[in-house]
């Protein structure tokens, strides 16, 4: 089985250069070790020290040499549309305080379509809508973290 040797990061590459492309959700994109099938039906593994996140436009470069690239499947969400920021932000603690994944931007949080989200939200008088989108929560900085976007594989030590 091919393997996963380098992650290059979306805007650093040209999508051009994948021969071949795989569709994924958000928790198959938050990662340490998978076996993954492309849209082509290659069979490969990602094999790294600590989950990572694959990004939309992200690209994976095989032993082989052949770049398969990352697509964002979009998902069931629930969205919450507000320009009063006290709600969103009084609304962020509350799915904070559930540990539920959140996806912040201006104006605006996404969430899983889970019932007992809506549930809190109902309970809250909060309007929202049911969207189908890439979903993209905050994770949080990983310790050990490659800006650069280089593999580091299972059992290799850190660089200094």
């Amino acid at each position: 089985m091919e393997r996963v040797v380098d992650i290059l990061t979306n805007g650093r590459w040209s999508l051009g250069l994948a021969e071949d492309s795989i569709r994924l959700s958000f928790d198959d994109r938050f990662r340490r070790r998978r076996r993954y099938v492309s849209v082509a039906g290659r069979e490969f593994l990602l094999d790294l020290r600590e989950p990572r996140l694959l990004r939309d436009g992200d690209g994976l470069v095989l032993d082989s040499g052949i770049v398969v690239a990352i697509e964002e499947q979009d998902e069931d969400l629930l969205e919450v549309a507000s320009g009063d920021a006290g709600l969103l932000a009084r609304l962020a603690w509350h799915l904070g305080n559930r540990h539920a994944a959140v996806e912040f931007a201006p104006g605006r949080l996404r969430l899983r379509d889970e019932a007992v989200l809506a549930a809190l939200l109902d309970s809250l008088r909060v309007s929202y809508q049911r969207v189908r989108a890439g979903f993209n929560p905050e994770t949080g900085a990983p310790a050990g973290a490659h800006a650069d976007g280089h593999l580091q594989p299972a059992g290799e030590a850190a660089e200094a």
